[in-house]
């Protein structure tokens, strides 16, 4: 009877592992994997803000319009529930993106203000703040690039057949990516040069 049982528990095995359960086990875990970095990244970002908008404001505190642009950006990406379910929910996943692109580009408008202020360049504090944004800007631009790779990879192993009639059966679903639509734009990290002269920073339109 031992062996009867060792011989079915193989054949279960192999059965498993022929109708691709295994693969969706294993991509699975790398999409909750890379999701959590992507998160841990963004969250790295926004801890950077308070910090970045009041060594700012100690130099340019009439600069009300972008420094409100930033903190309402950031307060959007705040208030957000963020749960394993947001990466599976399409629409929660565009407002996540949505939410993050306005903090990455009220971010670059301030560090473009600050561009007019030498006194403001020169100050240590917001030079290493400059930097760790800069730093945590290119990992967030992996992490991302690292899950939709990692997405993509799942979705194929859940419309592939024969892993495809396993995943129904499982219950796994096609999972939302990021949106490519200006992905450039939103993964560039701001540039950061301290060598050129100041630039006229452009107009920051009313709210």
């Amino acid at each position: 009877m031992r062996q009867l049982w060792m011989l079915l528990w193989a054949l279960s095995l192999a059965t498993l592992s022929g109708c691709g359960y295994n693969t969706l086990q294993s991509t699975d875990e790398q999409v909750k994997a890379a999701w959590s970095e992507v998160l841990n990244q963004y969250q790295r970002r926004a801890d950077l803000v308070p910090n970045l908008v009041r060594t700012v404001q100690g130099y340019a505190s009439h600069e009300k319009d972008v420094l409100l642009q930033v903190t309402e950006a950031r307060s959007r990406v705040g208030s957000m529930q963020i749960t394993p379910e947001l990466a599976n929910d399409p629409a929660a996943l565009a407002r996540f993106q949505q939410n993050q692109a306005q903090l990455g580009g009220a971010l670059s408008r301030l560090l473009a203000v600050a561009e007019n202020y030498p006194q403001l360049k020169s100050d240590t504090g917001f030079r290493d703040l400059q930097a760790q944004l800069e730093g945590t800007e290119n990992r967030i631009t992996v992490a991302r690039n690292r899950y939709i790779k990692a997405v993509q990879e799942y979705n194929l192993s859940v419309r592939s057949f024969p892993s495809n009639l396993t995943a129904m059966a499982m219950g796994y679903q096609v999972k939302p990516n990021f949106s490519v639509e200006n992905e450039q734009a939103i993964s560039t990290a701001p540039t950061v040069d301290f060598g050129q002269t100041p630039a006229k920073a452009a107009p920051v339109p009313a709210q």
